[in-house]
């Protein structure tokens, strides 16, 4: 009696069929979930491109590829996120092999490491840079731009063990912090950066040569006026700041010492 059923029909293996299928209609990428770090670095990478004042959440949402309300699991708003952006970027100091958390060569080698380090954020980061400056510290007595609390312990530890009172050492925190916000602050404004909201980023400055007729000087100097000397200027001031923490020192150690 003949077979009905007609010859048989060939079932691919289910190996081969998966294989096949993968290859044919790949998953699409897998997302990262968003956590709180990734968040702020997200935040640093937006300020870093398009500057400060065009920071919201819901711009930052989009930017994350999230809708703004999803950033609200992992920073209650916009004050928490610019306070979360000022922590990250203070902890690059930490991931700086230049920079070292306790002196290893004598505390005026501590500072000048722990300045350039700042300075690197600074430069790195110039449109964080002023949050760094502005943003309320941790406690009242931590001044910017050394705003960690393990910093400010690591810096008066640096330089009791070296010799300084505690008047001398308090002296020096405030003299080395003055100096690093001031100069670094002047730095990242001649980089048009934006200082106070009331700064317009766009707009550049034009002085035309006949306002200058008047004077003579100024016009005379005015190409050299115009170089960029912010390393050396400071390198300079930083160098003159250890000479006179250097004479802090020397005081501190003379009976009746007061700052």
């Amino acid at each position: 009696m003949a077979d009905d059923a007609g010859p048989p029909v060939a079932v691919p293996d289910d190996g081969a069929a998966y294989t096949r299928a993968v290859r044919e209609d790949p998953p699409g990428p897998v997302r990262t979930p968003l956590d709180r770090r990734r968040v702020l670095a997200a935040a640093i990478e937006f300020i870093d491109e398009h500057g400060l004042e065009a920071l919201t959440m819901r711009r930052m949402g989009a930017h994350l590829g999230v809708e703004g309300m999803a950033l609200y699991r992992h920073v209650t708003g916009r004050d928490d996120l610019l306070d979360g952006v000022v922590e990250l970027v203070v902890d690059e100091l930490y991931g700086d092999p230049e920079v070292y958390l306790a002196p290893q060569h004598g505390w005026q080698d501590y500072l000048q490491r722990l300045a350039h380090g700042v300075r690197r954020i600074a430069i790195a980061h110039p449109a964080v840079f002023p949050l760094i400056a502005t943003r309320p510290p941790a406690a009242p007595w931590v001044r910017p731009p050394l705003r960690s609390l393990r910093w400010l312990e690591s810096f008066l530890d640096a330089l009791t063990t070296h010799g300084f009172s505690d008047g001398a050492a308090v002296a020096a925190y405030r003299a080395y912090t003055s100096f690093l916000l001031g100069h670094l602050l002047l730095e990242v404004s001649q980089r048009g950066v934006p200082i106070s909201p009331l700064d317009d980023p766009e707009a550049t400055p034009h002085v035309e040569d006949r306002s200058l007729a008047a004077y003579p000087l100024v016009r005379r100097f005015s190409p050299l006026l115009s170089e960029d000397e912010s390393t050396a200027e400071f390198e300079e001031s930083l160098e003159n700041l250890l000479e006179r923490l250097q004479r802090v020192l020397r005081e501190s150690r003379r009976p009746g010492f007061t700052t």
